[in-house]
C-alpha cells in the first residue's frame, strides 16, 4: 500500500503542521526524531521501504555511484540523526550539514517560517549544528548508510571571512573519512559575510586549499601506500548571482578541480509569493520552495551551457514535472528539500518512478 499525494495533502501534513502549536522549526526535531528513532529499527526501516514501490534510476556521477537520482539536501538532517531513515524512505543520496568547525546555536529564534499556499519556507537558521567534530562522531557510530553521503560544510560564524580558509580546513579534516563527497557552501544568506566567498579572489584561495587538502587526506588514509582517489569536492552556489559572477565562479572551479557543482541555494528575492503570505514572506532570510524553481532552472541551464561539470540540481522542486524540467536543462542529480515538507514521501515516489520511466 502506498500513501498517495492526495491522502498526504489532505490528511498527514495537516496533522504534522499543526504539532507544537505549530512551529515550524519544533515540528521539524518531532519529525526527525521520530525518523531517528526509526533509523535505529530494522523492523520499522524494512516498513518504511515497503510504502513505496522502488524505482531505481543508477547512474554515476563524479566519479560516485548513485542508486538512484534524487537526494535529500542539506539542511533537512544537519547533523546526522536519522540516517539510515532516508535510504528508506526512497532517497538515493543523502547531504548532511551544513557543518562548522565550531558548535554554534544558529541565529534567534523564531527563523523558519512556513509559506503553505506558496509552497515555500523562509529561513534564518545561521547553520546551526553540533559542529564537524561531532558529526564525525556519530557518522563512526552509523557507519554506511547504503546510499552516498555527502556532507556540506560552512564557515562558522566567530570565525572571520579572512581566517575561513582555516574554519573549512578543521572541518574537512574531521569528516572527510566519511563523505561519498564534499559540499563546500559559500552560498547561504544567513551568516554574515559568507556569500563574499562566491567572489573570484577569496573564492580561488579556499578552493585551492580544499582541493590539495582532500588529496593529501586521500594519500594519508591509505595504508599501504598507495594513494586513493580523492573524495570530490563540490561548491554550491546562489541563485541570485548574476550571469557575470556565475561564470567567474565556474572559470575558479574548473581551474580549481572542482567535481561539480549544486545549484542552487536559497534566494533573498521573493518572487512569486501568494498575496496573503507576503509579509511574512518579508522575514529577513533565505527563500525556498516553488517560487524559486524557475530561477534554479535557469541556474542550472547557464551553468550546464557554460561548462561540463556536473551539477545537483536543487530549488522548488515540487512535482514529477519540476523534477525533469531541472534534468532537462542540464542536471546530473536532483535533491530535495521544501518540496519534501509540503508534498512528503509520495513526491518522492512520483519523481523517482516519472525518471526511471525515461
Amino acid at each position: 500500500m502506498t500513501l498517495s499525494s492526495t491522502a498526504y495533502r489532505r490528511v498527514a501534513r495537516p496533522v504534522l503542521f499543526r504539532m507544537a502549536k505549530g512551529d515550524p522549526e519544533a515540528v521539524h526535531h518531532r519529525t526527525l526524531s521520530a525518523l531517528r528513532t526509526a533509523s535505529r529499527s530494522s523492523l520499522a526501516l524494512r516498513a518504511m521501504a515497503g510504502i513505496r514501490r522502488r524505482h531505481p534510476s543508477p547512474r554515476s556521477v563524479f566519479g560516485v555511484d548513485f542508486p538512484s537520482v534524487v537526494g535529500l539536501a542539506a539542511g533537512m538532517d544537519k547533523d546526522g540523526v536519522a540516517l539510515k531513515a532516508w535510504p528508506a524512505l526512497g532517497f538515493g543520496h543523502v547531504e548532511v550539514g551544513t557543518v562548522t568547525a565550531h558548535a554554534q546555536p544558529g541565529n534567534p529564534k523564531p527563523r523558519l517560517f512556513r509559506l503553505p499556499a506558496s509552497e515555500a519556507i523562509v529561513n534564518r537558521m545561521g547553520f546551526n549544528n553540533a559542529g564537524a567534530e561531532a558529526l564525525a562522531g556519530r557518522l563512526a557510530l552509523t557507519g554506511r548508510i547504503g546510499v552516498p553521503l555527502g556532507i556540506s560544510l560552512g564557515k562558522s560564524k566567530v570565525t572571520s571571512v579572512n581566517d575561513a580558509v582555516g574554519d573549512y580546513l578543521t572541518s574537512l579534516r574531521a569528516v572527510y573519512s566519511y563523505a561519498d563527497y564534499i559540499a563546500v557552501n559559500v552560498s547561504s544568506p544567513n551568516t554574515p559575510g559568507l556569500r563574499s566567498l562566491q567572489d573570484r579572489a577569496p573564492l580561488d584561495e579556499l578552493l585551492a586549499a580544499l582541493t590539495a587538502e582532500a588529496g593529501s587526506l586521500a594519500w594519508s588514509a591509505q595504508s599501504d601506500g598507495r594513494q586513493r582517489r580523492p573524495v570530490p569536492v563540490l561548491v554550491k552556489i546562489a541563485p541570485d548571482l548574476t550571469d557575470q559572477a556565475i561564470g567567474d565562479l565556474l572559470e575558479v572551479c574548473v581551474d580549481r578541480g572542482i567535481a561539480g557543482l549544486i545549484a542552487t541555494n536559497t534566494t533573498l528575492s521573493r518572487p512569486g509569493i501568494a498575496p496573503a503570505e507576503r509579509a511574512k514572506a518579508d522575514e529577513a532570510g533565505g527563500l525556498s520552495g516553488r517560487p524559486l524553481h524557475a530561477r534554479s532552472v535557469e541556474v542550472v541551464r547557464f551553468v550546464t551551457d557554460h561548462c561540463d561539470l556536473p551539477v545537483i540540481g536543487v530549488g522548488g522542486i515540487s512535482s514529477a514535472a519540476d523534477g525533469l524540467r531541472m534534468l532537462d536543462a542540464g542536471a546530473s542529480l536532483l535533491q530535495l528539500y521544501t518540496g519534501f515538507i509540503f508534498g512528503g514521501p509520495p513526491l518522492l515516489t512520483s519523481l523517482n518512478k516519472a525518471i526511471a520511466a525515461r
